[in-house]
């Protein structure tokens, strides 16, 4: 599979590292100019090209971009496309939005409606990117660290899921994205390490109005 990624920073990296240890094809890129992601791309093994050529490249196109940044991407290179979301909102780095504060939407939703074309899946974001090349494992093995996913597009959330499970995860179906909520930053499963009972335990457990002390999830 041809997976573009939109981001160079270390979810970026991890996940270009797994996919192309998995035997996909990679092209990876930043908002500045690619050249200066040549040495990255060389160490990787992969493709390197700008945000619109890495969303018209990928078959599935990773989102790995500050959460501020999302009315920026190439939206008519990603229509059609399948886009895992792993962005979360910081409001010390991406400022406060009312929406989200108000419980009016979730950040998944706000990425969708910024890319109507797109068949937008949450996950990969409830976890620390040291852990996605760290803590993964084969299928079946004993409390196998379980990652979640949310989405409206079945189809989309089917690749999602065969994605967590190839890196090494236990894929945990979420719902929608309007569920997505539950494993936003702050909420019981973010970035904590859970098996398969665990993230169900914890996902169920969410409250909208609640969140853990800031920087909790930080081992």
């Amino acid at each position: 599979m041809k997976i573009g990624i939109l981001g160079a920073g270390f979810i970026g990296r991890a996940m270009a590292t797994l996919a192309k240890q998995n035997g996909h094809e990679v092209m990876i890129s930043n908002s500045r100019d690619p050249r200066t992601l040549i040495s990255t791309a060389a160490a990787l093994g992969c493709a390197l090209g700008t945000a619109q050529e890495a969303a018209r490249f990928g078959e599935v196109v990773v989102l790995a971009v500050p959460f501020s940044s999302i009315d920026a991407l190439p939206a008519v290179a990603l229509d059609g496309k399948i886009v895992i979301d792993t962005c979360n909102h910081y409001p010390e780095r991406d400022g406060q939005i009312e929406a989200l504060a108000s419980h009016a939407t979730t950040t998944s939703q706000m990425l969708a409606a910024a890319l109507p074309g797109a068949r937008v899946v949450k996950a990969f974001n409830a976890i620390l990117a040291r852990d996605l090349e760290t803590d993964g494992s084969a299928p079946h093995t004993p409390k196998r660290r379980a990652l979640p996913f949310a989405g409206d597009d079945e189809s989309a959330k089917r690749v999602a899921s065969e994605l967590l499970d190839q890196f090494g995860f236990d894929p945990v179906d979420a719902g929608a994205l309007a569920d997505s909520w539950r494993f936003e930053r702050a909420k019981p499963v973010y970035c904590i390490p859970l098996d398969r009972a665990g993230m169900l335990e914890g996902l169920a457990a969410a409250q909208r109005d609640v969140e853990l002390p800031h920087g909790s999830w930080r081992r």
